[in-house]
């Protein structure tokens, strides 16, 4: 679940010093840097994080200040790099199957792996000067003051208080976090075209057809379908599968070679009959955008 992902990455992260937006993480948002925020926390002496001590960031004073949300809202995280040897993380989720609200208090929250399916989760960790802060159990609770998503999880805005009790330990660390992100990107927009008119070889029967893909921001479109002709005697027939660089502002062209999978077949001059769709990962979102299938004729010339 994707929660349970966000928590075994912090995880990692705290004990390999491995910043959150190395790699994408599966069910998530990638991670996006805050246009504005702040993140803070303390407490009493004794308090196995903190040390006693209080500490504030501030969004483009840190080398780093993102935000990361689970695609169903269900858990994000938050990622702080002060600077080498000293960096942040916090992870929040509301119980399995439910979305983070805003003006929701979370109590009995505990970290990954105690954490059940009903519980909400929390773990606040990292490395202070080189040194492992790190819970090998904790609990405590959180208030999700106001949260605004954007698309597949994107947070948009974050305030948020926190209390976690780390190793048994009776003194709390208390913390809030504030961010602004910027608007989230545009969701990516896949167009797909096939020419009507395709040319046949002669005698090797080998056709060429193709069309136009068009997208809202760049990406690499893979095209995959079939091809058939209908004759009196035969249907020949190939599969086709093919990867263009699309750039946004004009139609980009596409175009594809075959010859008959079909043994003993070979394409005519005349109509045949195209089925193939388009499909992209979107850069931004871990969503993979395809366009319809489409049906087409293609009427074949010697070429």
């Amino acid at each position: 679940m994707p929660s349970r992902i966000l928590a075994r990455t912090l995880g990692v992260v705290a004990t390999m010093a491995v910043a959150l937006t190395a790699a994408p993480l599966v069910n998530t948002a990638h991670a996006h840097t805050a246009a504005s925020g702040t993140v803070s926390f303390s407490g009493e002496a004794g308090e196995p994080i903190s040390g006693g001590r209080s500490y504030a960031y501030t969004a483009g004073a840190v080398d780093l200040f993102d935000v990361q949300g689970s695609t169903d809202g269900n858990s994000l995280a938050v990622a702080i790099d002060a600077r080498e040897g000293t960096f942040w993380r916090l992870h929040i989720a509301a119980p399995e199957g439910q979305k983070l609200t805003e003006g929701t208090t979370y109590t009995g929250a505990k970290q990954w792996p105690d954490a059940q399916p009903g519980d909400p989760e929390l773990q606040f960790s990292g490395t202070d000067n080189g040194t492992d802060k790190w819970c090998g159990t904790s609990s405590g609770s959180f208030t999700i003051q106001r949260i605004a998503f954007g698309p597949y999880g994107y947070v948009r805005e974050l305030d948020a208080t926190f209390e976690q009790f780390c190793n048994g330990s009776t003194v709390p660390l208390r913390g809030e976090v504030h961010a602004v992100m910027v608007e989230p990107p545009v969701e990516l927009a896949l167009g797909m075209s096939v020419d009507p008119h395709g040319t046949v070889g002669v005698p090797d029967g080998r056709i060429t057809l193709g069309g136009t893909v068009t997208c809202n921001k760049p990406v690499n479109v893979s095209l995959g379908g079939h091809v058939f002709q209908l004759q009196k005697k035969q249907t020949p027939g190939a599969s086709y599968g093919t990867t263009v660089a699309c750039t946004p502002g004009a139609p980009v062209p596409w175009s594809v070679a075959l010859t008959s999978q079909e043994p003993g077949t070979a394409f005519q001059s005349g109509t045949a009959t195209l089925r193939g769709s388009a499909r992209a990962n979107d850069p931004d979102y871990p969503v993979t955008v395809s366009t319809e299938q489409q049906e087409a004729a293609v009427t074949l010339s010697k070429g």
